[in-house]
């Protein structure tokens, strides 16, 4: 269940700077590093899938979610030391990720994902082969998205600096040559050209009219919108159909993806008129056609673009073509998998409730500004009192903030 207290925890991944002890052109952030592992993950499993390979997509969505949890809580140790602990020393490492555990008690009430996140801190074995690919590309997928960053800060660093880190995460990767998709991504083909458009979210500020601390990048944001639709759809009163768990969770994490290549455009302008609204919305499927869609695989093409389409509607897919629908349909007759639903107003929730919390901490930290309380108080003002969003009681979430 999503709480405040919960969504402030996460949130702290927005504070985590990376390669600190390195000069970096621009700042570095846990967050960003999250999405854009998952969007590796994404991209190196469609080609897996492609070759007759299954991915448990379920485990990958949670798996770099609890990545994140424990990097928010071991924040302090550099990811090297941490290696050398887990490697050279299993029995305190164990019982450091307890400890890591602990600095949850009190925040995840859900005992089922409680567990899940314990068993990706403890590293219980399994004999699952599907399991098991998906932890390859996830590892695929953290690695090529170190490799990422340590090319970018090679630009302002002496070579002397980087040699050592270079060497170990070329080795790293070498060991991954039976994922193709991660391949090409080394190789600098289409994928790599797709991920490199990606990547300007990683620069791009939210709310980036104001100051205001800390600063979040679109594509950081993107992955928290997609780690807070995942706890919200566990607070729904029905379960979700796995289809309905892999388009919620993908689609938060694409939903700002035109933003690649048309820049984020605050929503006072996009309501400046009536009718703007969708006309910048019209704008920016042209921009994604002709930009960006010639750089995604065909195999992963329309699902893509099912994402990014209409992504603040309730929909599902009926004889090929997305229709519309009432949440409670949406909840109801719809949540079969053969039907493809997706629920755009719980990410719209999401979408949201991180954006409350971008103004709320901003302010509650001293670095305020007209935009920030109006951006803040607009949004909780615009859910009534009684009005849930699939199940989840949204006034009362932003109740919990003073």
């Amino acid at each position: 269940m999503l709480t405040p207290a919960l969504a402030l925890k996460i949130f702290e991944g927005f504070s985590i700077e990376r390669w600190n002890d390195l000069v970096r052109p621009f700042e570095l952030i846990e967050m960003d590093k999250a999405a854009e592992k998952m969007i590796a993950a994404y991209i190196i499993g469609k080609f897996e899938e492609r070759r007759g390979r299954p991915i448990d997509w379920e485990w990958a969505m949670y798996a770099v979610f609890f990545d994140l949890l424990q990097k928010i809580a071991l924040s302090d140790i550099k990811s090297p030391v941490r290696r050398k602990i887990k490697n050279e020393f299993p029995r305190e490492y164990r019982e450091l990720s307890r400890w890591a555990l602990g600095q949850y008690d009190g925040l995840l009430y859900d005992r089922e994902l409680l567990e899940g996140f314990e068993s990706y801190m403890l590293g219980t074995p399994g004999n699952d082969p599907v399991r098991e690919r998906t932890n390859l590309v996830l590892r695929g997928a953290h690695k090529y998205a170190t490799f990422r960053e340590l090319e970018m800060i090679s630009l302002v660093n002496e070579p002397e600096r980087l040699q050592k880190i270079k060497a170990e995460i070329t080795e790293e990767l070498a060991d991954l040559r039976d994922l193709p998709g991660l391949q090409m991504l080394l190789n600098k083909e289409r994928p790599y050209r797709f991920l490199l458009v990606i990547e300007q979210l990683r620069f791009q500020n939210r709310w980036n009219q104001t100051p205001r601390v800390p600063k979040t990048s679109v594509l950081g944001h993107s992955f928290f919108v997609a780690a807070l639709t995942l706890l919200l759809g566990r607070s729904q009163e029905s379960p979700r159909c796995p289809r309905r768990r892999y388009n919620d969770f993908f689609s938060a994490l694409f939903h700002d993806l035109p933003e690649a290549v048309t820049r984020d455009i605050i929503s006072p302008v996009k309501q400046a008129t009536g009718g703007l609204s969708e006309i910048i919305k019209k704008i920016e499927a042209e921009v994604v056609a002709s930009e960006l869609t010639p750089l995604m695989e065909d195999f992963y093409r329309d699902e893509l673009m099912f994402f990014t389409r209409d992504e603040f509607t309730d929909r599902v897919v009926i004889d090929g073509r997305t229709v519309p629908v009432s949440p409670e349909d949406l909840d109801g007759r719809y949540n079969r998998d053969d039907c493809s639903p997706a629920g755009g107003t719980v990410i719209r929730a999401a979408d949201h409730i991180a954006a409350f919390l971008e103004a709320d901490r901003s302010i509650k930290h001293g670095i305020t500004s007209t935009h920030l309380t109006e951006g803040r108080d607009n949004i909780r003002n615009s859910y009534a009192a009684a009005r849930k969003i699939h199940g989840f009681d949204i006034r009362g979430f932003f109740a919990g903030f003073a």
